[in-house]
């Protein structure tokens, strides 16, 4: 049975003819799965991102003010594809991340317990995979605050230190100045005896 598959890919970056040569390689490969024929590709023009004013987060705000600082352009790509292997359309998903998946047909099917335990083993191993980078990241950010949290202290020690020596050296600059004071207070006495 053919399963019929509308697959839709997003790409950000710039210059645009990048993303959108970048897009269509994706979608070449793509149709050199062994099973699997393309049979429908529209990439659409890129268009360079603009501040709309509407974001659901303070973060997505700060990423698309990044982005328009930067003149990203963002584009999509909506491929159509058939196969009679289910399993492919699942490691399509996993690994190239489609942002949107529609199975077109067959409106119904049904999968044995084998097919459905070899779908849940894929999700899962791409899931602890996502897993353990995940920890090695915060492993990571947090050596690295640490690190920064010690190289604060460093500096801050160090400002301490050489204000400490900046304020040695004054007061010994004003020593000396005294010092040559008082030689040429003494001096001039002499002088006027």
């Amino acid at each position: 049975m053919k399963i019929k598959t509308l697959f839709i890919f997003e790409i950000l970056g710039k210059p645009a003819e990048h993303i959108k040569d970048s897009l269509n390689k994706m979608i070449d490969q793509l149709g050199e799965q062994k099973g699997l024929e393309v049979v429908r590709r529209v990439v659409h023009e890129p268009k360079l991102i603009e501040d709309d004013g509407k974001s659901d987060s303070k973060l997505e705000k700060l990423e698309k003010e990044n982005y328009v600082k930067q003149g990203m352009y963002s584009t999509f790509a909506e491929v159509e594809v058939e196969t009679d292997n289910i399993n492919l359309i699942m490691a399509i998903v996993l690994n190239m991340l489609p942002s949107h998946v529609e199975i077109l047909q067959p409106t119904e099917f049904s999968l044995n317990n084998a097919e459905l335990s070899g779908l849940m083993s894929e999700l899962t191993v791409k899931m602890h995979k996502y897993d353990e980078i995940t920890k090695v990241l915060m492993l990571e950010k947090d050596y690295l605050i640490k690190k920064l949290k010690e190289a604060e202290d460093k500096v801050n020690n160090f400002e301490g230190e050489v204000k400490g020596v900046d304020e040695k050296k004054e007061d010994n600059e004003h020593k000396k100045i005294d010092q040559d004071n008082v030689v040429d207070i003494e001096v001039d006495s002499e002088k006027n005896n």
